[in-house]
């Protein structure tokens, strides 16, 4: 999630992974975009259902498996192209389908499987009219064109108020989309039940280049134009997927597991990189507790932001000093498990990914500044009574107010708790084993705190019901 301003609180960071790269001359196209060899015929399979805290974005009645979304972005006029395909699944018998697309992009035509067909554009209502049948697989393609905005968030924070597209007054482009604002660019069901894999060409005029999430497949020069083309190749949400375009360098790195990291840095900014190669010892820390990366790749981005937030192989960061600190990184990077190998079925949830996240990033803090964990913990419980009072309970906060302090500190001392009552040597064999054994899908209330009681033979509902649900905090041992 992305960062907030106050003390202590890790901002969220865009997830891109890149393993290859071939600047080839000007003249050849780009090889046509087609899902992941590797994929199983099952990726991209989910059960969308339709969001208990923000219901009016996403549709249940598709399940998208894939996006190879081709785009051209004009920074003078400001004006993006787009050619998407989506090939999905309708959920029920229908006589339409629908996905959410903003009201500033102009639809010129759609089709499915090949044949044209009718279609309304209301506010960001794209419904497609043609007659589907349940679990039957169909392939949509639309052509759209415009100048993206961004959307209001719904939330209180003071370092962001608006989601989706930006253009920066130079032209520059970045994406951050949580809990929604995916649609502002693309056409697709902005819920979080709905994980898909992704194709993502982008063209813009050099010297800028398209930064985005999974592998770089491609990059090219074609008539002036930079051409780069993205493959994530593992199921995710739209809130997961970010594209940035804009004037970056690009610098190799490897952790001490042998994960290829890259870090797409501002070229008027090359000291940047400095605090971004803090990241690879933030990494072998986690996995020394969550087990091995659960991706190919790992990217950090760096654009022109107060905050940041955590994408699915790339991770995009404010350029503050706060954003690119090391706890940051760790925060940002302990979402590749629990947000993004795992991710919520709806945004009632989101303390599952924050929670876990704060956790993790306060015992790093507390190893690296040679305290207790209960001495970090000790000083996030000052305020977490007074957050939960304004804000609500985690598992049930303030829809208005989205990405709160309340669903970080809170789940963060929750843990704690566990870990306390468990014993260090059983907590961290779980904290560990929930991802992987979940991997690439998604998770709601009743599966994780059902499975936390299953694996300890301990009844712990009441635990959890106190400490996220509950109207006041619980005590601390």
């Amino acid at each position: 999630m992305r960062a907030a301003l106050a003390a202590a609180l890790a901002s969220a960071l865009l997830l891109g992974a890149c393993t290859s790269e071939s600047d080839q001359p000007d003249g050849s196209p780009s090889p046509a975009p087609s899902p992941s060899a590797t994929a199983s015929p099952a990726a991209g399979v989910s059960t969308p259902v339709e969001d208990g805290v923000y219901p009016d974005v996403g549709d249940p009645g598709v399940d998208a498996l894939h996006y190879d979304l081709s785009l051209t972005w004009a920074p003078d006029t400001r004006v993006l192209t787009g050619s998407e395909k989506v090939r999905l699944r309708s959920t029920a018998d229908a006589d339409h389908l629908q996905l959410d697309l903003a009201a500033d992009l102009t639809v010129d035509s759609v089709t499915v499987d090949g044949k044209e067909a009718e279609f309304s554009h209301d506010g960001k209502d794209l419904v497609v009219s043609t007659d589907v049948r349940a679990d039957q697989r169909y392939l949509l393609v639309i052509d759209y064109r415009g100048t993206p905005q961004p959307v209001p968030a719904p939330t209180q924070r003071n370092d962001f108020d608006t989601t989706g597209w930006t253009t920066m007054p130079d032209g520059d482009v970045w994406t951050m989309q949580e809990p929604y604002g995916a649609y502002t660019w693309y056409a697709v069901n902005d819920q979080p039940s709905d994980k898909a894999l992704y194709d993502i060409t982008v063209r813009a005029p050099r010297p800028m280049v398209g930064v985005a999430n999974g592998e770089l497949v491609a990059r090219r020069t074609i008539g002036g134009r930079e051409l780069t083309h993205w493959r994530l190749k593992d199921p995710a949400s739209s809130y997961l997927v970010t594209v940035a375009i804009g004037r970056f360098t690009r610098t190799e790195d490897e952790s001490a597991s042998g994960v290829p990291m890259s870090y797409w840095t501002p070229r008027d900014h090359p000291a940047l990189i400095d605090e971004l190669r803090r990241a690879p010892a933030g990494l072998a820390w986690l996995e020394d507790r969550l087990g091995p990366f659960p991706f190919d790749s790992l990217g950090f981005l760096i654009v022109d932001s107060e905050s940041g937030m955590e994408t699915q192989t790339m991770i995009t960061l404010g350029d503050t000093d706060y954003a690119t600190s090391p706890e940051v990184l760790v925060h940002e990077m302990a979402h590749q498990w629990y947000g993004d190998q795992v991710t919520p079925v709806d945004w009632r949830d989101v303390w599952m990914n924050e929670g876990m996240a704060m956790f993790l990033q306060g015992a790093w803090m507390a190893q690296d500044q040679g305290i207790s964990i209960e001495a970090v913990m000790d000083d996030w419980a000052v305020s977490e009574p007074e957050l939960r009072k304004e804000y609500g309970p985690p598992a049930d906060y303030d829809p208005k107010a989205f990405g709160a302090s309340n669903i970080y500190y809170g789940p963060a001392l929750m843990w704690d708790e566990l870990r306390k009552r468990l014993g260090d040597d059983e907590f961290w064999r779980l904290v560990r084993a929930w991802p992987a054994g979940h991997a690439y899908g998604n998770a709601d209330y009743d599966d994780i705190t059902s499975w936390w009681s299953e694996q300890t033979g301990e009844d712990l509902s009441g635990f959890f019901d106190d400490w996220l649900l509950g109207e006041t905090t619980p005590a601390r041992s």
